[in-house]
């Protein structure tokens, strides 16, 4: 799955898709984040589609998706301590009453750097799995996108509206096969035609299932070991 994840600010302050391109200077501050927790729920960068496709906006979304029927903010905390939202099975998105209108109507693109997850190993002698942190990216691109689907929620209490995000997972290629090999998953990583394509408007049930099950080539992708405190450091 994918419940760590990291982005760091392009150079030149752009963040481009196919032939369209965003400013970013105004969220700057949000992208230089070495590693953010899903359980922190709080806001992460995602692109989201403008005119049926033709065009995307940049915005801020709490990662962690609400459903709408959540009253207030007493109730999403207690929801999220029975439901796991932050990602999505790519193969279930249309068996899942929560997601299935986001799936047709509300696809977007979540950046990252890279991400983070932990390979399981058992030493000799011991009872129990330990478990090894991993970061993965891609070491051609400065950044890329994974498939989400997001979701607008209202606290009825105080008015207040945000945006809310899952992460699209699919199974894990053979290096993350290797990587997260006890659920053997990873997020749905799109190079940028296919980023592109996810964002338009028209796609059916069927094509949008093929592409929130899309595997990134796992000779594009690298992982290495990293300080199991990395997420104190």
């Amino acid at each position: 799955m994918c419940y760590y994840n990291g982005i760091k600010v392009p150079r030149d302050e752009y963040i481009r898709l196919m032939t369209l391109e965003k400013e970013i200077k105004a969220l700057a501050k949000h992208f230089a984040k070495p590693i953010q927790s899903a359980f922190e729920y709080k806001v992460w960068p995602i692109l989201k589609p403008v005119s049926g496709g033709k065009d995307f906006e940049v915005e801020m979304a709490e990662w962690g998706f609400v459903p709408p029927r959540i009253k207030n903010r007493d109730e999403v905390k207690e929801f999220r301590k029975q439901y796991r939202m932050e990602n999505a099975k790519g193969e279930e998105l249309f068996q899942k009453i929560t997601y299935r209108d986001a799936a047709l109507k509300r696809r977007c693109l979540i950046l990252s750097s890279g991400f983070y997850e932990w390979r399981h190993f058992k030493p000799v002698g011991y009872k129990k799995d330990e478990k090894y942190p991993y970061y993965i990216n891609i070491p051609a691109k400065e950044y890329f996108y994974m498939a989400g689907i997001w979701q607008p929620w209202t606290d009825r209490e105080t008015g207040e509206t945000i945006d809310t995000f899952t992460v699209v997972t699919t199974k894990a290629n053979s290096l993350m096969e290797q990587v997260h090999n006890d659920k053997k998953r990873m997020p749905t990583i799109l190079p940028d035609n296919l980023a592109n394509e996810w964002i338009q408007d028209g796609l059916s049930e069927s094509r949008i299932t093929e592409l929130a099950t899309f595997q990134y080539p796992a000779d594009k992708m690298a992982a290495h070991s990293i300080n199991k405190d990395f997420r104190a450091l």
